[in-house]
């Protein structure tokens, strides 16, 4: 038994890897494309993008390994039924079960890992990989300048171009140049016909050459004073340089991680209940403003000072409560009711951004909270559904099985991610959301594990063939039998 649990080891091991690897550069090109425009041409250093990469792919784990585990599940257990190994293994005396004892292991201190992992690294992976995302879609650049829009990325400058090079990203043409740094208040304005930006060898300052342009510049007053006469200079030029300071650009400056703490997916179990319990606080503190705001608009006073209480029956009002007001009255109360009504509503209008906001972050706390423990349990759950197909359709490689997995992981992610929507929207319970793809595929999973014990031939295209022969000879021959008869 030691030799079979170390053969079915080393089958699936090897395609787990490969297929791990695989889906996890498949998700880092996604990631790529998707923020291709944020990376590319900006002047990040390649350690940059490549430390961005490796907290994306930190984040990718959650679909990767599941998947990795239905793809190698399919093609070990199809690769040893169509070498006819698994029938070996089976005509010694092992069943099915007690050869996927083993992988199962396996499988469960995977599943382990992957719950520690969500639970202790992911949220650090997360935090770090949302606060140098967002650090590098909002770096400011100097030389980000797109034709026909002022751009103002440049202390104390407004730049605008016409259009740039063709094949070269340094040469602008029809330049206008607001230049704001003298601080007085009246901008120095410069227009050209053409330029090139290039950097100087500290990489401090890009310089812009001019051709062809001309300066405006208007005095300001002496001392804020009224001045009737302003002087405007006008001097044309052809050829004079700008100098922008770039040494603000050089390095990208480093948001505080702790900004973005208090985002759900970087927080572990423990952090995401404490966070779920002071928003329940916070919302009930809420409800309870709201309830005391409306008794004191619509409490009424039953005694006033001076005086004792009297007990006096209640009066019934037959009709309209506005036939009881006197008539010089009416005016002034229907006002006055309506001023309530109006503060009231003010009132919760006010708050209902703030108990909106608790309401979904709450939500979040608890999707979270229990994505710590879907990943370990789809983990098994995959497992237990690609080892019987494999065994099953007996087809190794990476044709069929490839097929057959995408199309299984495609109806589980769908059904969670439909559901984790709901859920969010909050239209479906947390819990029961998050738990609806291992509820729905549990009992295919189930299914397919009993006919593969029993040898079902449950995908072979031959059993088919030969049960419609048989069902169509058989018609045949009750028929020609019925005919002899009526003969």
């Amino acid at each position: 038994m030691k030799k079979i649990h170390l053969l079915l080891i080393k089958a699936f091991i090897r395609p787990f890897a490969v297929t791990f690897f695989i889906v996890m550069f498949i998700l880092l090109m996604f990631f790529l494309f998707k923020y291709v425009d944020d990376l590319i041409g900006k002047g990040f250093e390649w350690y940059v993008i490549a430390e961005l990469m490796m907290y994306a792919s930190a984040s990718n784990v959650a679909m990767a390994l599941p998947l990795a585990i239905l793809l190698s599940s399919i093609m070990t257990f199809g690769n040893l039924g169509e070498n006819y190994e698994l029938v070996a293994i089976k005509s010694a005396g092992v069943s099915l079960r007690k050869a996927m004892q083993p992988l199962l292991v396996l499988i469960v201190g995977l599943a382990v890992a992957s719950f520690f992992f969500s639970d202790y690294m992911l949220p650090k992976a997360n935090l770090k990989y949302g606060s140098l995302l967002w650090d590098v879609r909002n770096k400011k650049l100097s030389f980000l300048i797109k034709p026909g829009v002022f751009n103002n990325s440049i202390p104390g400058y407004s730049m605008r171009v016409e259009r740039k090079g063709e094949g070269a990203i340094d040469s602008l043409y029809g330049i206008m140049i607001y230049d704001h740094s003298s601080g007085n208040g009246i901008p120095q304005i410069i227009m050209a016909e053409k330029g090139k930006m290039s950097k100087t060898s500290d990489g401090n300052y890009m310089v812009l050459n001019l051709v062809n342009g001309v300066r405006y510049q208007e005095a300001g007053s002496n001392n804020g004073a009224y001045n009737p006469r302003q002087t405007l200079t006008r001097m044309r030029f052809k050829q004079t340089e700008v100098k922008f300071d770039f040494s603000s650009f050089k390095d990208m400056t480093r948001t505080q991680e702790q900004n973005f703490k208090n985002n759900a997916p970087m927080l572990n179990r423990k952090e995401l209940l404490q966070r779920r319990d002071s928003l329940s606080k916070g919302l009930d503190s809420i409800g309870k403003v709201l309830q005391t705001n409306a008794q004191y608009y619509f409490k009424q006073s039953t005694t006033v000072k001076g005086y004792s209480k009297v007990n006096t029956p209640a009066k019934t009002i037959n009709g309209s409560v506005l036939d009881v007001i006197p008539k010089d009255q009416k005016v002034q109360a229907l006002q006055s009711a309506f001023d309530q009504i109006d503060a009231l509503k003010q009132t919760i209008k006010g708050q209902l951004p703030d108990y909106e906001f608790r309401s979904k972050e709450v939500l979040k706390a608890k999707i979270e909270y229990q994505r710590k423990y879907t990943l370990a349990v789809s983990c098994l759950l995959l497992f237990f559904i690609g080892a019987p197909l494999g065994a099953i359709i007996r087809k190794g490689g990476l044709g069929l099985p490839v097929v057959i997995a995408v199309i299984f992981f495609l109806v589980y992610h769908i059904i969670s991610t439909v559901a984790e929507k709901s859920a969010k929207e909050g239209s479906l319970d947390p819990v029961i959301g998050m738990w609806m793809a291992v509820i729905i595929l549990t009992p295919v999973g189930v299914f397919l594990t009993y006919k593969a014990t029993v040898d079902s031939a449950l995908f072979d295209l031959d059993y088919y063939k030969q049960l419609v022969v048989g069902l169509f000879k058989k018609l045949f021959n009750r028929n020609k039998a019925v005919g002899v008869e009526n003969q």
